[in-house]
């Protein structure tokens, strides 16, 4: 009887173990300076699945994303969500960015956005506010590298603290 209980017992644990499913909410933002186009280019990565969630919470929207049956007016919508809750400042001063696109690759949406017309050799500082998710997520995290000439830096942003200023 004993032994049946611990076979038992070890036959339930790994079922009970997969059960239980932590999930991480964070998001992988990149600024590089693009010397030849003037530009602060950015590089977004948010959970494909998040960001349905998003949509759907928040626009009342079934995007299915990275699926056939995708909406036409998805990109529409990505970009009136970062203008809200990604805010780029250079010296101070808010910067608009240009959506170039986005992509998926597994499970990961990669959003581009683009700075444009920034002078590096007069940029005296770099402030992101990134509240990307944290509408949705109370968890959510978003971490930032910043790789710019003779500068890199990464910090992570969470709902109480969700700017980072990079000094140069």
């Amino acid at each position: 009887m004993r032994f049946l209980k611990k076979t038992y017992l070890l036959l339930l644990l790994p079922l009970l173990a997969f059960t239980v499913v932590h999930k991480y909410y964070m998001s992988v933002t990149t600024v590089n300076y693009s010397e030849k186009d003037k530009a602060l280019q950015v590089t977004s990565l948010i959970f494909i699945d998040d960001f349905e969630r998003l949509l759907e919470e928040r626009y009342g929207v079934k995007a299915a994303l990275a699926s056939p049956e995708e909406l036409k007016s998805t990109d529409a919508y990505i970009k009136k969500y970062l203008k809200q809750k990604f805010i780029l400042k250079v010296n101070s001063k808010i910067s608009t960015f240009n959506f170039i696109g986005k992509e998926y690759e597994n499970d990961v949406m990669k959003c581009y956005l683009e700075f444009p017309t920034i002078n590096i050799d007069t940029v005296k500082s770099i402030e992101i506010t990134n509240t990307v998710l944290m509408d949705v997520f109370n968890e959510q995290q978003n971490i930032i590298h910043y790789k710019l000439p003779k500068r890199k830096k990464s910090m992570v942003l969470i709902r109480e603290n969700n700017k980072g200023m990079l000094k140069l």
